[in-house]
């Protein structure tokens, strides 16, 4: 009984706000950030990225690419367990990225299309057979495309494998309540178990802010993140909190319904109406309203401090008279009426609201429509929007923030956008290596479609944790996900 109780008061347990509740945790069919900061915990990869962007060995430890560029060998990580105890071998690394590239309605298959086949060399080793040469191949092994599932689970689950996920992480998946927590426990026989701290740790949904916050000042969250751009300074005065900020990888935008809008509204036919709404936002004003200024203003899917942004496409300022001239010569009935569907949350909310009283001026109709998060996605998916307003996490190569979105049929475009011209330069530029040779490649790119204006970007994210001074060893990482290996609680 005493040892017992005192077992039970050595244990710590590590409670995570999330700004909203992940879709599905299976990473085959998973499409949202805070999913990603769930897996961190319970799913390692083949790579991951350190402070520096560096791509950093995990599951795996080397990779070689052939001098043509059109295979990749992959030495594993040798005494690897999944949680249900199964051996992660070649095989299972085998199986982990064939299920990827090949289960119906994966969103892994175009960051894996390059990937004709998978060969099992030894026990440990994998090589991955491409088609053509692909250069962002080892940047989408450091996320859900690299991630490791027991072959055992995925065949006796089947298409229920997310309601109760076996990977090989630091933990493993114990139980999830939508809307309410996922729990998971320490795994006994993970690889790197002697940097392993924390017993338990419990990731809880809280769409409000303000809610988040207050739970992490009382001390019913260790951790919290997208704390409010306006609550830096009250976070900065709590004596009890450390904020920490890093910029984001990734790009806040407008996607806009262009192929499957079956209202076929004005938005979705004509270019012109598409940019007159891009110069109807003033993207700086809107960052002083919302965030303070605290954001950085962007019209690119890289910010403009990325080594691939392109300077010779600057921000436009803000032109209403030229905006409504772009209505006029589309020859669209005025005012122009916008169905505008935002995820739920205050920060989302407010940005839909100054972008509604811009585009007025300029004579557009914005009827924002606020659907709770994970549902946005289904609803983007059914083609039930004119314009979907989301912001993607970003990845450290260039390719993972605008292939997905932009490229014909690809399964996150989800305004049905189609440019071949667009699509011969993304797929060029995933065959060459070369970084000047690939920004010129997106320079082309740029052009199009900031014309096309199949998305409108709008700014660049900074990520904002606050934490209690107890937990130790936490650091922000531009990819915004929570690294706990490391982590201990005072």
């Amino acid at each position: 009984m005493t040892a017992f109780g005192a077992a039970a008061q050595g244990a710590t347990t590590l409670r995570i706000g999330l700004a909203e509740d992940p879709d599905v945790l299976d990473p085959s069919f998973s499409r949202t950030y805070v999913g990603r900061i769930v897996f961190s915990a319970f799913c390692d990869k083949l790579f991951d990225i350190d402070e520096k962007l560096n791509i950093v060995p995990q599951l795996a430890l080397s990779y070689e690419t052939a001098p043509d560029g059109k295979a990749m060998t992959i030495k594993l990580r040798p005494n690897v367990k999944f949680h249900d105890g199964e051996p992660l071998d070649a095989e299972a690394a085998k199986f982990s990225i064939e299920r990827h590239m090949n289960v119906t309605g994966s969103f892994r298959k175009s960051e894996l299309s390059s990937v004709d086949h998978v060969e099992v060399v030894d026990p440990l080793t994998i090589k991955l057979v491409l088609k053509t040469p692909f250069a962002p191949l080892i940047a989408q092994l450091t996320d859900r495309a690299g991630m490791m599932l027991s072959p055992k689970a995925v065949k006796e689950a089947g298409d229920k494998f997310g309601l109760h996920p076996v990977c090989a992480g630091p933990y493993k998946f114990v139980e999830r309540v939508q809307q309410d927590r996922m729990v998971f426990e320490k795994f006994a026989d993970y690889w790197n178990k002697d940097n392993v701290f924390i017993d338990k740790i419990i990731y809880q949904p809280i769409i409000d802010p303000t809610v988040r916050l207050a739970n992490l000042k009382s001390g019913g969250l260790d951790l919290a993140e997208r704390i409010l751009a306006t609550d830096i300074k009250d976070v900065r005065a709590d004596k009890n909190l450390v904020l920490s900020t890093v910029p984001e990888l990734g790009y806040f935008g407008l996607t806009i319904n262009i192929k499957n809008d079956k209202a076929k509204g004005p938005l979705s036919q004509s270019e012109k109406v598409r940019q007159a709404l891009d110069l109807s936002i003033d993207r700086e004003a809107l960052n002083e309203v919302v965030f303070n200024g605290e954001f950085t203003a962007g019209n690119q899917w890289v910010s403009p401090t990325h080594p691939y942004y392109q300077k010779s496409f600057p921000i436009q300022p803000r032109n209403v008279e030229k905006a409504k001239a772009l209505l006029k010569e589309a020859g669209v009935a005025l005012p122009v009426s916008v169905d505008y569907m935002v995820p739920k949350g205050t920060e989302y909310e407010a940005v839909a609201q100054v972008v509604q009283s811009m585009a007025a001026e300029a004579g557009f109709d914005i009827k924002i429509r606020v659907v709770e998060f994970a549902t946005t996605f289904k609803e983007a998916q059914a083609g039930n929007f004119q314009i979907f307003q989301i912001n993607w996490s970003g990845r450290i190569d260039p390719d993972a923030n605008s292939y997905v979105f932009l490229h014909t049929g690809a399964p996150q475009n989800d305004g049905g956008y189609s440019n071949p011209d667009a699509d011969k330069l993304m797929e060029e530029a995933r065959a060459i290596s070369d970084p000047a040779q690939r920004k010129a490649i997106y320079e082309k790119l740029t052009r199009i479609v900031l014309n096309d204006e199949p998305i409108i970007y709008i700014f660049h994210r900074k990520l904002l944790f606050g934490q209690t001074r107890k937990l130790e060893g936490y650091k922000p990482m531009p990819d915004g996900l929570v690294r706990v290996v490391g982590l201990k609680l005072n």
